[in-house]
Parts: structure tokens; sequence; C-alpha cells
């Protein structure tokens, strides 16, 4: 009769830090551990950005981007570039998300970024849902950027990644305060899209930017940054 060895599953303790899910996994012989996270998802102008990285030595200070100041974001995102052992990002586009769908477009989003990491892989740890179709073992990790140091480093370098990219735009789109609210819904945003129309790269597809076009207020901007009126 043949005996089929299953390893012994590992228990990560709530209190074994923001690595514990790393050294369980290298405890089992599954490392290195990429970690996938996004930014975006819920902004209704911009792209959707998606990092993967695996990180090399320990880096102090490593939480969820959303609890950390911009500063603080931007220091650590320039030292998990430096000393991580592998880093991808993926720009999705807002017209990819209106024709695609925003989950398609994360799920695939994610899997480029993975695939785009270089390096055979352990594990791979993901922020909030499944992704089938990954080169190596993976988990959907509630609050993942909470609890997991690579899906917490991931999450700073999709957001510092995101949010320059918001206040560049700001510069050629100034009437919509990109640099303040980065795309997500807020009540200027809400005001400055009936005055002005939506960007070429506000989200048609989501229902705030959608219920402007169909109400024709304001008129939508050009490339230029011209208005070019709404049809």
């Amino acid at each position: 009769m043949t005996v089929l060895f299953r390893p012994r599953p590992s228990i990560v303790r709530r209190d074994s830090g923001l690595y514990g899910y790393e050294r369980a996994l290298a405890r089992r012989g599954l490392s290195p551990v990429a970690g996938v996270d996004e930014a975006g998802r819920g902004a209704c102008a911009g792209p959707l950005v998606v990092a993967a990285v695996v990180l090399g030595s320990e880096i102090d200070g490593l939480a969820d981007s959303k609890l950390l100041t911009p500063a603080r974001r931007e220091v650590l995102h320039d030292r998990i570039l430096a000393t991580a052992r592998a880093v991808k990002v993926v720009v999705i586009p807002p017209e990819e998300i209106d024709g695609r769908g925003l989950h398609k477009c994360n799920i695939a989003g994610m899997r480029r970024a993975v695939a785009g990491l270089g390096c055979d892989l352990g594990y791979v740890l993901i922020d909030g849902f499944p992704v089938p179709g990954l080169p190596a073992p993976s988990l959907a990790v509630w609050k993942g950027d909470q609890v997991s140091a690579c899906v917490a480093a991931a999450s700073i370098v999709a957001k510092v990644t995101r949010d320059r990219m918001m206040t560049s735009l700001d510069g050629l789109y100034p009437q919509y305060g990109f640099a303040e609210h980065k795309g997500y819904v807020t009540v200027a945003h809400r005001r400055a899209l009936a005055a002005h129309g939506p960007s070429p790269h506000h989200r048609f597809s989501f229902v705030t930017v959608n219920s402007v076009v169909r109400s024709g207020a304001g008129s939508e901007i050009g490339e230029n940054g011209v208005g070019a009126g709404v049809a």
C-alpha cells in the first residue's frame, strides 16, 4: 500500500509578528515567498497598480500602507526596492478596466506581477482573495497587508507607485484635485466631475463617472486638458 506523505500543517499565531507567515513557510521548505497586493481598486480615476515582492533581509517598520504616513511610505518604498530579492509592478490603465472589468483586471494583474518576478517561488501570499493559475502554491490572506511582511511590502510599493502617478496627473488636470484624493470618490472630486465632466483618466464604467456622463454635466476633458463636450 502506498502511503502519501502530507507535511504537518503550520499554525501562525497572531502574536508571531509580521514575518510569522514567511518563517512558518520557510520551515516547511516553501521559500522564497512572494507577497502580492494592489492599489486603486476603489478609485474612479487613474490606474490599478499591482505589485509583487520577494523580500531579502527583514525591514524594520513594515506595515499596511494605509496605516503609514505618506513620508514613511516613501522611505519604506525606497528601502524595499534597494533590498528586495525581486519586485514587479504592473500598471493597468482605466480603459482596460472599463473594457475587461475591475476584478478580471485585478486577477490578471496579480498573475502578471508574480510571473514577472523572474525567480522560482516556494509560495505566494495574496491580499484578500484567491488567484488561480499562479506558478507556485498560494494562499489568500484576509487583511494580508496587516499580517504578512511581503504582502505589506507589496502594498507599499503599489500605493507609492500609484500615488506618484496621480500626483503627476494633477499637474495635467489640476481641476480634479488628483494629488489630494488620488482618484478616489470624495465630495470635492464629485463636485469637480459635475463641473468639468470626466477626464480621459476616469473610469467610465464606474457609476460615479457614468452618472455624470449620462447627465451631461460639465464637459469631457480631452488629453490636452481642453473640454471636448459630452456626447
